[in-house]
This record gives C-alpha cells, structure tokens and sequence, in this order.
C-alpha cells in the first residue's frame, strides 16, 4: 500500500493543516508517512499545496507525480491537478467555490458543498475539517478516532477551537452517509 494524496488550495483555507493532520494520523496508526508543504511566498490569500504519503512500507519519496487522490479547494487547485490524478483516482472538490468539473471521465469526482455544510458551525468556519471528515470517511486512510485524537492532540489546550474541529470534522465525516 503506497496512498499518495495532493492538498490544494488558497493559503489561509487550511490547507497545510489538512496534509499535517493526515500525516500525523497516519503516524498515529503505524503507518509511514511523508508530508511536503509548499506555499508561494504572500501565504494567505496564495497558493498552498500540500503532498502527503501513507505506506506501510518505506517511502523513498514524498513527491506525488501522480497522486491516488487530490482535494481541491479552490478553481485554479482543480485546473492544476485533475491531469495529475491516476486514472481511477477521486479528486474531492469544494463545490461552493469550484465550479467548473474535471474534463476526465476516469475519475471519481466527491462534491463537498462546504459553505453550505460550515451553517452547521455559524459560519464559514473549519471548511478544511470538513473537507478532512469527507475524506477520510471516503478514503479510510485513518480512522474518525484517530483523527480525534491527533486533533485532541493538536488543539487540546485550547478547547474551544478542538471542539470546533471535531464537530466539523464529524460534519464532514457523515456527509457521505
């Protein structure tokens, strides 16, 4: 098993936080794991990608020329990596910002409508915990208790942002019931 995923979006959507979050709770189940982040030089309001490999076997790179899946944030992210998937890949889509579709018929396409879906938060708010629920209910590369507990881990000293991400997180989980 060698599951590469690429996290794109506008910086200040989360999309740095998404890539870590999986890593580490690939980490948390024993797995190997890379995670490479990269964003333009502005940040907020830029690009910012973010790859991330789970394998139980060694990982000799943490590139992913031709990622399994990519979640897409925003149109010029969906413009950038629909070619790249692998034929039979899923590419996760924030519905409310992108509105164009992938040209290829070999993809599994998942919309997530996650302004609609943050009302449940009162806002905008965790759109990135959202789409991260999705995801990993979809995918099974972690389980929703494991990425409880990375994001208990991460935010448990502030209990009001942990327990923002954790309703968001279960929002975007059960989604795809």
């Amino acid at each position: 098993m060698l599951i590469k995923t690429v996290f794109s979006g506008f910086g200040g959507q989360g999309i740095i936080l998404m890539g870590y979050l999986l890593a580490t709770g690939g980490m948390y189940e024993g797995k190997n794991v890379t995670c490479l982040p990269s964003y333009g030089a502005e940040v907020r309001g830029g690009t910012a990608n973010c790859t991330v490999v789970i394998s139980k076997e060694e990982i000799a790179s943490p590139v992913a020329s031709e990622p399994d899946y990519a979640v897409v944030m925003n149109t010029p992210a969906m413009v950038r990596f629909q070619n790249q998937v692998q034929t039979g890949g899923i590419i996760f889509i924030n519905s409310s910002l992108i509105e164009i579709r992938p040209i290829r018929g070999d993809l599994e396409i998942i919309e997530v409508p996650l302004n609609e879906l943050s009302k449940q938060l009162g806002g905008n708010k965790a759109t990135n915990m959202i789409m991260l629920g999705t995801f990993i209910r979809k995918t099974g590369l972690v389980s929703l208790e494991t990425m409880i507990n990375v994001i208990k881990d991460t935010f448990g000293n502030r209990p009001g942002i942990f327990k923002l991400n954790k309703t968001a997180l279960s929002i975007g989980y059960n989604y795809l019931e």
